[in-house]
């Protein structure tokens, strides 16, 4: 089952949040975490997949701060007004979303730990929130800003993906995350940027079934 609720973040704001249940009861929960691109139909199916999976799973729309229902297709014109989005926010205000979905997650009956997972933007953030707030296990996909943030260490066990022909990370970054965050599960795909993504022409199901199951044993292994 899924909805849309409104959650309570930093200063009374309220961003919307799309919500997918288990069919059975979940003992853990996982915040989905967006591109540039909003809370769109394919960060949906994602979030889906992981409540098929048994997790209760929930993507703030970190973009209501500037507009509600901020949807964006997958092309070179809406990935400038996504870019453009992302530097008009204020990410302490973002991280704090990322805690109202994740305090809102802690405060279901049954649930004793929580996830992050994120995917471009979101996988610079997933490991943002990892070293800033109070969650169990974070997955970072094709996170292209975690270099500047390594001073800051992940507090909880995570995991990182990369596409090895992904023109907009390079070795360098990936590398640099291995030697920050030693002993981290770090994976390298031969696939582009966006690799997990089935709206993108950039889409490799190979990858993005190794990189799922990695990321669901991970999460199985530390969540529950």
């Amino acid at each position: 089952m899924s909805r849309t609720i409104t959650l309570t973040s930093a200063g009374g704001f309220q961003p919307s949040a799309y919500v997918a249940e288990p069919s059975l009861p979940a003992t853990a929960g996982v915040v989905i975490v967006q591109e540039i691109f909003g809370v769109n139909p394919h960060i949906r199916r994602v979030v889906d997949r992981f409540a098929a999976e048994g997790f209760l799973a929930i993507a703030p729309a970190l973009f209501d701060r500037i507009q509600p229902g901020i949807e964006l297709e997958y092309n070179a014109t809406t990935s400038r007004q996504g870019f453009g989005y992302v530097t008009a926010l204020d990410q302490k205000n973002t991280i704090a979303d990322i805690d109202a979905a994740v305090q809102w997650l802690r405060a279901q009956p049954g649930i004793t730990k929580v996830g992050v997972v994120g995917f471009c933007w979101g996988g610079t953030l997933a490991f943002l929130a990892n070293a800033r707030l109070n969650v169990d296990a974070s997955v970072s996909y094709y996170g292209g800003g975690i270099q500047f943030y390594l001073e800051e260490k992940p507090k909880a066990p995570s995991m990182y993906h990369f596409g090895e022909r992904d023109q907009h990370i390079g070795s360098d970054v990936w590398e640099a995350v291995r030697n920050a965050v030693p002993g981290a599960p770090l994976f390298t795909y031969n696939a582009d940027h966006g690799f997990n993504c089935d709206a993108r022409a950039s889409y490799d199901a190979t990858a993005a079934a190794d990189a799922m199951g990695r990321t669901l044993a991970f999460l199985r292994d530390h969540l529950r």
